[in-house]
């Protein structure tokens, strides 16, 4: 589990030493963030440098190196994996704890004054960089950027190069507007802003805007590329060795011109927009520090871009596919967890690595079928009590009846993107594990069926998923709800369900998908987490928040949450009410499918499992 960074932290601190600051030499500390120069949440290996850094493997957190000291930051989803991974050499600090300074608290406290502090600028987020070289400063201390990355030196030839796959096209059966209708509404948001240019470095943001999809970033349908939006062009810095062979083609079916430069020059291209226009330009605050920097502060819009809004409210072809592709998965997933309950009955050898093969080998069967949406969270016992948890040979348990088990899985489709986790028990579960269950599903009930006014911030939703937890003393160490996208990346901006606020979060919308996925963890027991997508949609109710509008939840994921775990007496009559109905849609949903297919054993364990309670 544990590998030693003794000599990868030796070697850095040796390049450290001999770091450029202008006329000076040396840093006193090194940041390394999780980050790729898009500020992608999830990274193709050449940019896995934290990881390679640390030995610690997980989504989020940032490393400091000092000369003397080895920190990794990471997030409550993280802490056991992080315990387990980090050797002696680090030091853990659990973010989101009030114990816990900030990056730039702890460095302004342990560094003497006049202390520089490097990072690759490309790495990190303006958003990121100025509160750290706030606190920084108040300690005569600074944030400097280092050209060259020097992880990327110490790792060398074994780094793995830069992915360049092929980009695909989504045609408009999928897509849903063209590229010309969506041009036409950021043209109008930037008169409204008096902006020359608009700076888009999110690859989602890219991919959905121009109708493309890539594979640069396992599991996520993107492609390495910056894209600069004005009144009259649309630039597109990529590798054009990429492009797809139907690209002139796909720019006629979208009505637009699409000119493609090397990716490497979207320095040059910001630069040219600088001199030559005088309007400002807009740029969101999670963009790279190094692009931010390139224009000048009077002439920055930083704002969340017109893109990512547009994004996360689905036109009506990506609703009918989002629903659709959720009824495929549903299929898979009842074949999955029928055919595992069978095997663990019979006794037969099943661990969570064949498990996962198993779920992922019904789903490549399914129409429109791309490939996974992220690593399968394929979790037996004391496993799931890692939130963000995936089987490794060296961890692989087996599926059996003593354990709990959690399977949080998803898959990519042409038309929809899924997520979707149950916790199922295969044998006697304990009183406690009953209780911790039915009180996580109570909170998925009251957060689902929940009616707000419209544009409410999510974060404003988030204790009605914890409540029941929280009536107990229990509660769990992730957000509640997080936004998905079509056939895009499964997590989602700018909008969010959790206890940090979002600080992009423009209110939650009609045709907004996001997660519902409260969860408990007995830490080295076991984890429990029931999560289905749900689309946002017009509430019913006598009034109407003064005209604001009212929303509610509509629930898309179809699989059955297993009932032989529930204490009903936890459960109100409405909850009851809630749970059955849900059951009844997933069978009136699926059962038809499954029996035109002629899967009669996956429809008798379906049968078995909706039964009202």
């Amino acid at each position: 589990m544990k590998r030693s960074t003794t000599q990868i932290l030796a070697k850095l601190r040796e390049l450290m030493l001999r770091a450029q600051v202008g006329d000076s030499c040396g840093i006193s500390a090194y940041i390394v963030p999780s980050d790729d120069a898009h500020q992608s949440e999830y990274q193709c290996q050449h940019d896995e440098r934290r990881s390679f850094v640390s030995g610690f493997d997980g989504s989020a957190g940032t490393a400091v190196i000092t000369t003397e000291t080895a920190l990794l930051w990471t997030d409550g989803r993280y802490y056991q994996q992080a315990e387990k991974q980090l050797d002696s050499n680090w030091v853990l600090m659990r973010d989101g704890l009030s114990a816990t300074p900030s990056i730039g608290a702890w460095l302004a406290k342990n560094l003497p004054k006049g202390s520089f502090v490097g990072v690759d600028p490309r790495l990190l987020s303006f958003r990121v960089w100025k509160p750290i070289e706030t606190e920084l400063s108040s300690a005569e201390c600074q944030l400097v950027p280092i050209e060259g990355n020097l992880i990327d030196e110490v790792w060398g030839e074994d780094q793995p190069p830069q992915t360049s796959n092929k980009i695909i096209t989504l045609k408009l059966e999928h897509s849903g507007v063209t590229i010309a209708k969506k041009w036409d509404v950021v043209r109008q948001q930037l008169k409204e802003k008096n902006a020359d240019a608009l700076v888009v470095s999110a690859l989602d943001e890219i991919a959905w805007f121009l109708n493309l999809r890539g594979s640069d970033i396992d599991f996520n349908p993107v492609f390495f590329s910056y894209l600069i939006v004005t009144n009259d062009e649309l630039l597109l810095c990529v590798d054009s060795g990429k492009l797809p062979t139907d690209f002139v083609q796909h720019q006629k079916e979208n009505n637009v011109q699409i000119n493609v430069l090397p990716y490497a020059s979207i320095g040059v291209e910001i630069s040219k927009i600088v001199s030559t226009k005088e309007s400002k330009i807009w740029i969101a605050p999670t963009s790279s520090y190094y692009l931010t920097a390139l224009i000048p502060k009077s002439r920055r819009i930083q704002e969340v871009t017109p893109i990512c809004v547009l994004k996360a409210i689905k036109n009506d072809v990506e609703i009918a596919g989002f629903i659709n592709s959720h009824i495929r998965d549903g299929v898979a997933l009842c074949q999955y967890f029928a055919w595992l309950e069978d095997q663990v009955k019979k006794g037969a050898e099943v661990d969570e690595m064949s498990g996962a093969d198993k779920l992922e080998s019904f789903r490549s069967t399914k129409d429109k079928y791309m490939g996974l949406s992220f690593t399968t969270i394929s979790a037996s016992g004391p496993n799931g009590s890692v939130i963000h948890y995936h089987p490794k040979k060296e961890t692989n348990r087996k599926i059996n009846d003593k354990e709990i088990y959690l399977c949080d899985s998803g898959a990519q489709y042409l038309d929809g993107t899924t997520d979707v986790t149950r916790t199922l028990h295969f044998g006697e579960p304990t009183e406690f594990q009953k209780e911790a269950y039915t009180r996580v599903l109570k909170g998925q009930l009251s957060f689902g069926s929940t009616v707000f006014p419209a544009k409410v911030k999510g974060q404003v939703l988030d204790t009605l998923a914890r409540k029941a937890l929280w009536d107990v003393g229990l509660d769990y160490g992730h957000g509640t709800g997080h936004g998905v996208g079509h056939f895009l990346n499964v997590h989602e901006g700018p909008m969010g369900v959790g206890i940090r606020l979002m600080p992009d979060d423009p209110g939650l919308q009609a045709n907004m998908f996001i997660s519902n996925e409260p969860g408990f963890y007995q830490d080295g027991e076991f984890g429990i987490r029931v999560e289905d997508i749900v689309q946002i949609v017009p509430g019913q109710v006598a009034h109407n928040f003064s005209n604001r509008g009212a929303l509610t939840f509509k629930t898309i994921t179809m699989c059955p949450k297993q009932t032989k775990m529930i204490k009903k007496e936890l459960l109100s009559d409405a909850e009851v009410k809630l749970l059955n109905s849900y059951h009844q849609q997933v069978w009136d949903t699926l059962s038809p499918i499954l029996s035109r297919e002629g899967d009669e054993f996956t429809l008798s364990w379906l049968k078995k499992e909706v039964q009202p309670i």
